[in-house]
């Protein structure tokens, strides 16, 4: 057995834990505080050795510890913020980028109107449906959570059964949360048999009352159409669809980013998806939308096709991270917001960076490859006026941003 050692935890990292120094270098630890004196060995959770610090708080969820989603419920309000914070000016101070960096924008708990879960069968017959327990691919039967908004907690029971009837080893369940109640779209490996999907349809319209069900994309059930508003635009999203996880976090990013653009005559958004910011920026110019997403670019145009007060939308099917617009096509625009995946947008912030645009707004939920993107732009002319934290991800080590740049 390896023998414990006694550690001084001197700060936090980026994903939460607690560090200390040792002669091999840091050395990383679950839910460790800075101040704390711990015992640890390898493969295990360590032993607070010393008083709790000042900073530590009872954790709200009786799943923490367990759970993989959330690494920071034990931390006091103000030493979470400052980490939360402290993790995106580390991601810019490794890249050489000083800008300002605002303090963390907070979102309230129980908020969450996406969620995704996964379901596995047992072998005593039984099913469980939760997430994944910290670095691990098993599955632990969720309770509750304090971060989901409070209807998808109480359909946990609707949602266990609907996996059960699915007959599947195991299935991937996307719930979205919409004003015409819980939208579900369940990805399974194969299709069901015809009284299987009937049963499925019966439970989630009649006995659950869910929205809509469907399964690989397929509509089982839709009692009413499931809808998101985007500044005012009411958009249908297609099954399992990408959308912001909470909607007051949309409705900042929003702000942000029309902050940033204000005046702008022609501003494009790339990586556009349904339209999150795309209607918003069309409640004042015309606007040219990209994204690879083929449906999502169909629920986007033929929502602003029949909302009221917008500006024109052209919306394209593209493939930015391989047919980025090249500085040929961005001079037809003033004013650039690109909104990427994790991977983050490195072509497309190559041909900004060669391109004469005025202003660039880069919005992101992956501190490291924004800050990759932003020295591109930087390194290309542009200046980095600020940057904005947004905690979308309660209690996560992943922070939302909207960086601002101009030339």
């Amino acid at each position: 057995m390896t023998a414990e050692v006694d550690l001084q935890i001197l700060r936090l990292g980026a994903r939460g834990d607690g560090i200390a120094e040792t002669p091999e270098g840091p050395r990383y630890l679950p839910f460790g505080l800075p101040g704390e004196r711990v015992a640890a060995q390898a493969g295990g959770l360590p032993r607070l050795q010393s008083p709790p610090s000042p900073e530590r708080r009872d954790p709200c969820c009786r799943h923490f510890g367990v759970c993989g989603g959330c690494v920071a419920q034990h931390m006091s309000e103000r030493l979470y913020a400052d980490w939360k914070r402290s993790i995106l000016v580390e991601a810019l101070r490794q890249r050489g980028l000083s800008g300002e960096v605002a303090p963390l924008r907070p979102i309230p708990a129980g908020s969450r109107r996406r969620a995704v879960f996964t379901a596995r069968r047992e072998k005593k017959g039984g099913v469980l449906l939760g997430y994944h327990p910290r670095e691990s691919d098993v599955v632990f039967a969720l309770k509750e959570c304090p971060v989901l908004v409070a209807e998808i907690v109480a359909a946990l029971p609707a949602l266990r059964e609907i996996a059960a009837h699915t007959a599947e080893p195991e299935v991937r369940l996307t719930v979205l949360a919409t004003p015409a109640g819980l939208d579900v779209a369940v990805s399974s490996e194969r299709r069901l048999a015809a009284s299987a999907a009937a049963r499925l349809a019966q439970i989630a319209a009649g006995e659950r009352g869910l929205a809509r069900l469907t399964l690989n994309g397929e509509t089982l059930s839709q009692r009413s159409l499931p809808q998101l508003s985007f500044a005012g635009v009411e958009v249908c999203p297609p099954p399992g669809a990408f959308v912001q996880a909470v909607a007051a976090a949309e409705a900042l990013l929003g702000e942000e980013v029309t902050n940033a653009v204000r005046g702008a005559r022609r501003p494009a958004d790339l990586f556009c998806g349904l339209g999150t910011l795309t209607f918003s920026l069309a409640r004042r110019a015309p606007v040219a939308a990209f994204d690879n997403d083929a449906e999502a670019i169909a629920a986007l145009t033929a929502a602003a096709r029949h909302a009221k007060g917008l500006k024109p939308i052209m919306a394209s099917v593209r493939d930015l991270l391989r047919e980025p617009l090249a500085p040929g096509e961005l001079k037809d625009y003033d004013a650039v917001v690109f909104d990427p995946p994790r991977a983050g947008a490195k072509a497309q912030a190559l041909a900004l960076a060669r391109s004469r645009v005025p202003v660039v707004v880069a919005v992101s939920c992956a501190p490291g490859t924004l800050a990759r993107d932003l020295k591109i732009l930087v390194d290309g002319g542009y200046r980095l006026q600020g940057v904005v934290p947004i905690d979308q991800f309660l209690f996560s080590a992943h922070v939302e941003a909207v960086a601002h740049l101009r030339r």
